[in-house]
């Protein structure tokens, strides 16, 4: 008798939301993420960038639905644009380092470091946030899998972007890795 596997949500991407702000960003994100569509929080490559260093990777065949629910929260977006392969390797938020006894996570400007072994969070740099020094205090020195989250510590891109970071580093340790 086998066990039966929980069905994924596959993520398709192809699609690529755009802001004018890092506020409309992050509002449109909890938005969607509300209304159950799968995105990726992404830094839109350059020839894209409409003046926000964030934007939404949305499933391409998604995005009638995903403009109406930004209409209907008067959620602001600046438009919708189809993704080349070339776009799409560019958008990589995160970027991994192992350092043997560490990872590291860098997210945008951000990064998030902590010891395999025990999952604990040796650093955390980056950033021009006022909330910066506050995010440190309260993450450092504390398993990953025990700290709160930055993104309900912090109300700033910085703490946006360390929440991207921490999430992969978790993600990581969960693993093993």
């Amino acid at each position: 008798m086998g066990t039966l596997k929980k069905e994924e949500k596959v993520f398709e991407g192809g699609g690529i939301v755009l802001f004018d702000t890092v506020q409309d960003a992050m509002r449109a994100e909890k938005v969607l993420t509300e209304a159950g569509f799968s995105l990726k929080l992404v830094a839109p490559p350059p020839s894209l960038r409409m003046g926000c260093d964030l934007a939404l990777e949305i499933n391409l065949v998604e995005q009638p639905g995903v403009e109406r629910a930004l209409q209907e929260a008067d959620a602001y977006y600046k438009k919708v644009a189809p993704l080349t392969e070339g776009a799409a390797a560019m958008m990589r938020l995160t970027q991994v380092t192992d350092f043997g006894k560490w990872t590291m996570v860098k997210a945008g400007n951000m990064k998030l470091c902590y010891e395999k072994a025990t999952g604990i969070i040796v650093n955390e740099s980056g950033g021009g946030c006022p909330d910066i020094p506050f995010l440190y205090s309260e993450m450092v020195d504390k398993k990953l899998d025990e700290v709160t989250r930055p993104r309900d510590l912090g109300f700033t891109l910085c703490a946006r972007v360390l929440d991207v970071a921490f999430e992969k580093c978790l993600e990581l340790y969960t693993d093993g890795r």
